[in-house]
Order: C-alpha cells, then structure tokens, then sequence
C-alpha cells in the first residue's frame, strides 16, 4: 500500500471495499446452488489473480472466494452497471482509507470511471494503478464529479469506489 503525502495535492480521496455482510450467507450454499445463482465457488491458486473486493487486497493461496455478479453503478441511468467480483471468505472489514491505493489496485491496468452525484458518467480514463493519484486529482478537479467507479480495464471487474474527503458517501 502506497501512502499519498505530497503536500502539493489538494485533493484528498477516500477509497473504500465493498460491505461483507451481503456476501456471507453465499458462503454456506452448496456449488449446486452457487451455480442457479450465476456464482462460481473457487480455490486460489495464484497470487495475484484473485482481488477480494471486501479488504481491496489478493487473496491467499489455498482460500476460498466467490465470483459472482455485483451491482456496482445502480443508478437509473444508462450507466446502470453491474460486473464480476470476488469475495473471500472469512472478509470482515471493508478496506477503507484516506490517500491510499491498495496494492491489489496498482497491479492492474485499471478504468476509472468519474459520476455526477446523480449517476451519469462524466469522464474516464484508463490508467496505470501505480499512477492513479494524478488521474484522481483531475477527475476529481470537475467539481460535478461526486465519485469514480475503479474497474479493473482488461476484464471490466469492479475493484472499488473513491470519494472525496468529505463528502457523503452514496
């Protein structure tokens, strides 16, 4: 995890991972009724390769996790979205920082997506996740925008939400 520090960005931002407690009854299900479900129960077997989107970090070799499909942008807008993510099992706290990018993030080519407080896309930019913060600081520069979507850029998974410091969050 990378700690944001230079006194030159005015722009604080507050990145948080997904709630567990919708996700935990899925953990009892049998794969049989993972799958009537459109889930998919998995073993990891490699690192990096499995972002959980509670903790907003790789899971373990030899955990569980979920794949399954998340409402992420629920907006009733055109930009109404939902993507495959990851769970862990055993996730109890949702990451949740001020000025921190979590490692699972700067490994990836990653979508951010800027919103208006009402839902509709107003930018993006694909960008390296080791250089997020600048990208950040100029979505984050149109005072329209009230949050940014990170998705992963090659297979459009949800990663996690960013906000401004300050602000309420949707």
């Amino acid at each position: 995890m990378v700690v944001l520090t230079t006194p030159e960005n005015s722009m604080d931002f507050h990145i948080t991972g997904l709630s567990p407690e919708p996700f935990i009854p899925f953990f009892s299900l049998s794969d049989a009724e993972l799958m009537a479900l459109g889930m998919r129960r998995h073993v990891v077997d490699q690192k990096p390769g499995f972002p959980d989107r509670i903790t907003l970090a790789e899971a373990e070799l030899g955990e569980t996790v979920l794949l399954l499909n998340h409402v992420c942008q629920p907006a009733m807008t055109p930009y109404r979205a939902c993507h495959a993510i990851f769970v862990r099992e055993g996730a109890t706290q949702a990451y949740d920082a001020v000025n921190e990018v979590p490692e699972s993030m700067r490994l990836r080519l990653l979508s951010l997506r800027a919103y208006a407080a009402d839902g509709m896309m107003l930018d993006a930019e694909v960008v390296d996740g080791s250089a997020m913060e600048a990208v950040i600081a100029r979505l984050f520069a149109d005072a329209d925008v009230s949050y940014i979507h990170v998705h992963n850029a090659k297979r459009g998974c949800y990663a996690g939400r960013i906000d401004r410091v300050g602000s309420s969050l949707v």
